[in-house]
């Protein structure tokens, strides 16, 4: 079996959600040390409750943000590199595969 070309579009929503779902990772990472900031800072009344509130929030807003990102270039980057892939095996022959 040989792969000759690759949907570009295709290959660019299946990079997308992919890299979303890393994005949702590394966001859940950034909510759990923003949360954990929030903790250690404690309620003093030198300001320390702002920023930890901050931390928490950040953290909450790169639980949103990233996915989006992530997924906006994973989708770029699928895109990309199909098309490169398609031109590249239109020269070459494409990949084979064997499978049973």
């Amino acid at each position: 079996m040989v792969i000759k070309r690759i949907g570009v579009l295709k290959a660019g929503v299946i990079q997308a959600c992919v890299m979303a779902l890393f994005g949702l990772i590394i966001g859940l990472c950034f909510l759990m040390f923003g949360t954990m900031l929030a903790g250690l800072t404690g309620g003093g009344s030198n300001g320390s409750a702002a920023v930890g509130a901050m931390g928490m929030l950040g953290g909450i807003g790169m639980v949103i943000f990233l996915p989006i990102m992530y997924g906006v270039m994973g989708f770029l980057a699928g895109v990309i590199g199909a098309a490169i892939y398609n031109l590249v095996a239109g020269m070459v022959g494409g990949l084979e595969i064997e499978v049973e």
